[in-house]
């Protein structure tokens, strides 16, 4: 039976015809009358998006792998590879005539191809990540937006640059209706509309809108957010009313959404298929759903090795230990406290599935430190935010909510008498453990999103990035390593003698760092899902890297 075994990160919905772009490196064709898989075509590495043509006759997926892929539908036949981008493409969408298709990508660039797969035109001007983009509706531009802040449209024809709108905010995801009018949701949580040269701001949630979707025959704008909640507008009016707000179930991935042709809202999902939202009845049809195998945290902490993923469930030695019930991101250890946290932004307590603290947006990361004698964790959150909580044997409480950045915490550790973390925006910061005041703050610390941290010794912190490097910082500056991964690096860890780092990719890659020579000695590729964490085993003098493919792979330093 076809099915994701992996998130849903893109979603699109064309007569009878609902398409899912998947981490699984799979997207799937189904029968949204029925509700059944009826062909799947592959990509080397993740799927992130996926569109119909209107003429529906093709459909067209973009993917990490660097690429942009052409099917025929509905055998899902592969009719052209579009290459040529230097990064994963976020995002693949047909001109309005069928004719043309436009990709973006984290390279910065906008490319125009024709179905063959030749590359007729490319923009470039963005400073930062292209997440989306949309075609005018008279098929002569291509509108972009950027982690850069940016709105920008491109003359097709000319290959120039027509407009820049500066929102000097993150916008990932933009629609435009057929008068023009462009609808952009920001990591305020607010819907930009682009109206006549002006730019209008209405607040919808609480924190970053991930996903806006335009019904341009009914005037509706559905947004879904990471504050766990989906909201639905009526824009024909200058100012945009709500007409429904709802709470996203815990399997939903606030990232994809679709309207399908007949009127309801389909929505990517953490495995298997995608759930249904009916506008009418305001319900939401979840048959099918079930998270998958994928592990995104694993510890081993005084003789147990944990885990925990997209299913929510902590596994202990292998064995179920409690249950969250939505995706987990982390494993943390402070005390006797067993912590874990993800999706619904809920602090958990690991060995029971009790929630100790609720957050606006979802937890990423953690790590445990003692003050004044007293245990305590450091949480980064989606939106910038750490939150530090302090540990007693009969409590968890959040004493500080420290706000350092504009985007998701990725990584935090310990230095001696600091707090160091990470951002997605590339920037890296150290905060005192005695007041939590920001020490210092470097901006574009890697080329590109900084992805995880840890702590070498009480001088010394080590970062790697979507850039594929390995850096080593201390007061006086940093030394940069380049790595053998062909693809980002997302996570890393570092041996009880402090003498090695391994470090995992999105590709599957494991790469090991001698700190001592100062070099890669080890380079291997256990799986092709990617690496999604790293612990060490301190009584197998191991690693055990943690992979999106459910399984656990050991490597010896």
């Amino acid at each position: 039976m076809l099915k994701h075994t992996g998130p849903i990160a893109g979603i699109a919905a064309q007569d009878t015809w609902v398409a899912t772009a998947g981490y699984d490196n799979k997207v799937i064709l189904w029968d949204a009358r029925t509700h059944k898989a009826v062909a799947q075509g592959v990509h080397d590495h993740l799927v992130n998006n996926c569109a119909f043509s209107p003429d529906g006759q093709w459909l067209v997926s973009a993917s990490s792998d660097y690429s942009a892929r052409l099917w025929s539908l509905p055998a899902m036949r592969l009719q052209a590879v579009l290459p040529g981008h230097g990064d994963d493409v976020d995002m693949a969408v047909f001109s309005p005539d069928s004719q043309w298709i436009a990709t973006c990508a984290l390279d910065r660039l906008v490319r125009v191809f024709d179905l063959q797969g030749r590359c007729q035109t490319q923009f470039a001007g963005h400073t930062g990540n292209v997440l989306a983009l949309a075609w005018t509706p008279d098929g002569q531009h291509v509108i972009s937006t950027s982690v850069d802040g940016t709105i920008r449209q491109w003359h097709v024809q000319s290959g120039q640059q027509v407009s820049i709108h500066d929102l000097q905010i993150r916008t990932d995801s933009l629609e435009i209706a057929s008068n023009g009018t462009i609808y952009a949701g920001d990591d305020l949580g607010r819907i930009a509309i682009l109206r006549n040269g002006q730019t209008e701001y209405v607040q919808a949630h609480q924190a970053g809108i991930k996903k806006v979707v335009l019904n341009d025959a009914t005037h509706q704008l559905v947004c879904l957010s990471y504050d766990s909640s989906m909201s639905i507008w009526n824009v024909q009016p200058n100012t945009p009313e709500r007409i429904a707000h709802c709470a996203l179930p815990e399997l939903i991935w606030a990232r994809s959404a679709a309207v399908s042709n007949s009127g309801h809202v389909v929505v990517g999902t953490f495995g298997a298929t995608y759930a249904v939202f009916d506008m009418t009845t305001r319900q939401w049809d979840m048959s099918g759903v079930q998270a998958g195998s994928a592990i995104n945290a694993v510890l081993h902490d005084r003789g147990d090795t944990y885990s925990v993923g997209d299913s929510g469930e902590i596994l202990k030695n292998q064995q179920a230990l409690a249950h969250m019930g939505s995706l987990c991101n982390f494993l943390t250890r402070s005390s006797d406290w067993l912590l874990t946290g993800g999706q619904l932004g809920q602090l958990f307590n690991a060995k029971t599935g009790e929630v100790l603290h609720q957050h606006h947006s979802p937890l990423n990361c953690g790590v445990h430190f003692e003050r004044d004698g007293q245990a305590h964790v450091a949480v980064g959150t989606y939106t910038g935010e750490i939150l530090v909580f302090k540990c007693t044997e009969q409590s968890v409480t959040q004493i500080e909510c420290l706000k350092v950045y504009d985007n998701a915490v990725k990584g935090v550790s310990v230095t001696g008498t600091q707090l160091f973390s990470v951002c997605a925006n590339t920037s890296i910061a150290w905060h005192s453990l005695l007041d939590f005041s920001l020490v210092r703050q470097i901006s574009h610390a890697h080329e590109k999103i900084a992805n995880d941290c840890c702590t070498i010794d009480a001088q010394h912190v080590a970062t790697i990035s979507r850039d594929r490097t390995l850096k080593i910082w201390n007061g006086q500056g940093v030394q940069t390593y380049l790595s053998p991964h062909p693809n980002s690096i997302k996570c890393m860890a570092i041996d009880d003698e402090k003498s090695h780092i391994l470090t995992g990719s999105y590709g599957g890659t494991l790469a090991l760092f001698d700190l001592r020579s100062k070099d890669w000695s080890q380079f291997e590729r256990p799986t092709s899902a990617g690496i999604s964490d790293i612990t060490w085993h301190n009584a197998q003098q191991q690693f055990l890297a943690a992979s999106y493919d459910g399984n656990i792979y050991p490597l010896k330093a």
